[in-house]
């Protein structure tokens, strides 16, 4: 069963893109804590999004480390938010 995510990194990224701003993280995390799908939308309006097809590019990657779920808990969303903004996204 999947769980989903939604969290505000309110730092930048600290490299080439850091002019991009702060990030809004949404994640669909699978049984096995590892994310499945990754959508990262920043302040300026750029939007990563990564899943198992599309793990990486010259901008980063999906996540590759299991969630702890004691930190994640307070950020979990409902499934049709995810997708909402999945599906709003080209």
């Amino acid at each position: 069963m999947m769980k989903y995510y939604k969290r505000h990194w309110s730092e930048d990224r600290g490299d080439a893109y850091a002019h991009w701003g702060s990030t809004t993280y949404y994640y669909e995390i699978g049984d096995d804590l590892y994310a499945t799908r990754q959508i990262e939308i920043y302040e300026n309006g750029n939007i990563l999004m990564y899943d198992e097809d599309h793990i990486s590019d010259k901008f980063g990657m999906l996540t590759d480390k299991p969630i702890d779920p004691d930190d994640f808990e307070p950020h979990v969303i409902a499934a049709d938010e995810f997708e909402s903004v999945s599906t709003g996204v080209d």
